[in-house]
C-alpha cells in the first residue's frame, strides 16, 4: 500500500497511508499509531514558516554550522564544545557558539561570562564576545538568576531557538558551534528543521565508554541519519583517568576514618622514589572492555575522532572559563583534543577549506 503524503515528506520507515511529516495529522491520524517516527511528527512544527526565510538569510553570513549532540546528559558534551570553540577562535577563525540547552545552560560558566546580559542594536541581538572572535549565545544571559530553573514546553523552547538563529547578529563568522540538550527531542528537531534551507555542516557527537552512554548514541546516530545531518565523528570523552602523580592525593584509613597522608606519601616518594613524580597515573573509570565508541563506530560506519581521558585539570578550565589549550596545565586532556579537532578538520577538508588547529 502507498503511503498518503508527498513523497518528499514520508519517513522512509513511515506507516501505511502516512500523512505526511507537514501534515496537520502528523502524528495524529489513526494510520500514526505504532509508526516509530509517531512522537517526532506530532512535535514537529507544521506547514511553511515564514521565519525560515528570516532565519536562512541570517545563517548566509555563517559559513559552517556544526552540531554537537549526545545521547546521554554528563558525557561532556557542553565541555567539548566549549573547547571546540576556544581552539577554532585561538587559530584565528571567525567563531560563534550558540547554546540551545534551554533548561540547563551551562556555557556561560564555561566560557566565564556569567552575569553578562544580551544587548540589543538595530542589526539584532548581539553575542556576548569573550575575545573579539568568539561570540557566545544563551538563554542563560537572559534569567534574572543563574538558579532559575527554565520550565517551559516544546513550543516555548522552539521559540526562543528560532529566535536565536533569527534575530542573533553573528556577523560573518566562520564556524557556529550549537550545543545541543541531551538526546532527540524537541530542540534537535528544531534546530534542524529551521537550519533545513541553510546547509548542516554535521554533527559531532560525545558519549562515555559506558554501555549505558552507547546504547542512546547509536539512538543519536540513527536521528542525524534520518534527518539528514551527516555525522563527522564520535568522541568518547572520560576515557579513562590520567593525572601526574605528583597531583595525586592520598588517604590513610583508620578506625575513626580517614586521614590526610599526602604530605607524607609525597615526602617518602621524594627520598626513595624521586623518579615516579614525572609518571602520569593511569586508571579505568567505565569497563571499557567491550570495545567502546570505537567498536560502536565500526558497526555504524561513522568515524570515530578518539578518545579524551578525564583529566582534573580539564575539569577546573571548564570551572573557570578558559581554553585549556592557553597553557600547559591541562597536559592529559588538551593533547588529546587537539588531535580529536585536527582529525575533524583534515577528514572533512574535501568538503570545505578548513584549515587544522
Amino acid at each position: 500500500m502507498e503511503n498518503g503524503g508527498s513523497k518528499g515528506d514520508v519517513p522512509e520507515d513511515a506507516n501505511a497511508h502516512c500523512p505526511g511529516t507537514q501534515s496537520e495529522e502528523a502524528g495524529k491520524a489513526d494510520s500514526c499509531a505504532g509508526c516509530p517516527n509517531q512522537q517526532i511528527c506530532a512535535t514537529a512544527p507544521k506547514g511553511p514558516d515564514p521565519d525560515l526565510v528570516a532565519i536562512a538569510e541570517r545563517m548566509a553570513t555563517v559559513k559552517h554550522k556544526i552540531l554537537v549532540l549526545s545521547g546521554k546528559g554528563g558525557v561532556g558534551k557542553s565541555t567539548f564544545s566549549a573547547q571546540l570553540s576556544f581552539a577554532l577562535a585561538e587559530k584565528d577563525h571567525q567563531v560563534g557558539l550558540l547554546d540551545i540547552d534551554i533548561c540547563g545552560p551551562s556555557i556561560p560558566k564555561m566560557l566565564g561570562l556569567e552575569g553578562q546580559d544580551i544587548h540589543q542594536s538595530n542589526l539584532g541581538w548581539s553575542p556576548i564576545y569573550v575575545e573579539s572572535n568568539l561570540g557566545v549565545m544563551s538563554i542563560g544571559f537572559m534569567l534574572p538568576n543563574p538558579d532559575d530553573a527554565v520550565i517551559w514546553r516544546g513550543p516555548r523552547k522552539n521559540g526562543l531557538i528560532k529566535q536565536f538563529l533569527k534575530d542573533v547578529d553573528w556577523g560573518e563568522i566562520d564556524y557556529l558551534v550549537v550545543d545541543a540538550p541531551p538526546g532527540t527531542s524537541d530542540e534537535h528537531i528544531s534546530i534542524v528543521q529551521y537550519l533545513q534551507a541553510t546547509e548542516v555542516y554535521g554533527a559531532i557527537i560525545v558519549t562515555t565508554p559506558q554501555q549505558v552512554s552507547l546504547i542512546d548514541v547509536r539512538k543519536e546516530i540513527n536521528f542525524c541519519k534520518k534527518v539528514g545531518v551527516p555525522v563527522l565523528g564520535v568522541v568518547e570523552n572520560m576515557s579513562g583517568l590520567r593525572q601526574p602523580f605528583s597531583d595525586l592525593k592520598f588517604m590513610k584509613p583508620g578506625a575513626a576514618g580517614e586521614t590526610d597522608a599526602t604530605e607524607w606519601a609525597m615526602n617518602y616518594i621524594k627520598e626513595n622514589a624521586p623518579e615516579l613524580l614525572s609518571v602520569v597515573a593511569c586508571s579505568e573509570v567505565f569497563d571499557s572492555s567491550r570495545g567502546g565508541a570505537e567498536k560502536m563506530c565500526h558497526e555504524m560506519g561513522v568515524p570515530f575522532l578518539g578518545k579524551v581521558p578525564m583529566d582534573p585539570q580539564l575539569c577546573k578550565a571548564a570551572e573557570e572559563g578558559r581554553s585549556c589549550f592557553a597553557d600547559q596545565r591541562c597536559s592529559a586532556s588538551a593533547p588529546a583534543l587537539k588531535s580529536i579537532i585536527d582529525k575533524l578538520l583534515k577528514n572533512n577538508r574535501g568538503a570545505y577549506e578548513m584549515s587544522g588547529v
